[in-house]
């Protein structure tokens, strides 16, 4: 099973962009799908989850106001999208992936998929 993210770029403050992530699985069904972040000379940090069984929605405090995770209709791609973007949130984005009856957000850290990484500049 591989993850295929796409999305990120440059982008302007202020702007918005949308990262999405599939796998070569097929579609997503009782799985957990996560997005990290990590910013130059900084550690990785989460930034939304998503268990994709109940479509319970996790996003972090410091972009809770700006960001938003869905799912498309057929299930096979989930989608970060962050608005309102500042020089702050450029960084690699990373989708995660757990799959299974076990998959959670809980345990989204030790995610045993994990995309390439979309690279993602806001310009002030």
């Amino acid at each position: 099973v591989q993850l295929v993210e796409s999305g990120g770029g440059l982008v302007q403050n202020g702007g918005s962009l949308t990262f999405s992530c599939s796998t070569s699985g097929g579609t997503f069904a009782n799985d957990a799908i996560g997005w990290f972040r990590q910013a130059p000379g900084k550690l990785r940090e989460g930034v939304s989850c998503m268990n994709t069984d109940h479509g319970d929605t996790f996003v972090a405090e410091f972009v809770q106001d700006r960001a938003s995770i869905f799912i498309n209709k057929d299930r096979s791609t989930v989608y970060f999208q962050l608005n309102n973007m500042k020089p702050d949130d450029t960084a690699v984005y990373y989708c995660a992936a757990e799959f299974g009856a076990r998959a959670t957000c809980a345990r989204m850290w030790d995610a045993d998929y994990w995309g390439k990484g979309l690279q993602a500049v806001v310009s002030s």
